[in-house]
């Protein structure tokens, strides 16, 4: 997955607004206790950012 389609479901999952707010303040046990930005910023693999949002937020699977 690209970042510019991570931020594309992040904005229809959270809104436009919401969207970066939540990345960099909500912290992710999912991520070992780091936002997803920390996670982005460390090199995490996107889809597995991706996936630990999903997880936290019980996405349903067509969103996943």
């Amino acid at each position: 997955m690209r970042l510019t389609e991570f931020w594309n479901r992040m904005e229809r999952r959270f809104g436009v607004p919401y969207a970066r707010s939540y990345a960099a303040d909500m912290v992710l046990s999912e991520l070992g206790s780091r936002t997803v930005l920390q996670a982005l910023a460390e090199g995490d693999d996107v889809k597995g950012v991706w996936r630990a949002v999903c997880d936290a937020n019980a996405a349903p699977l067509s969103e996943r």
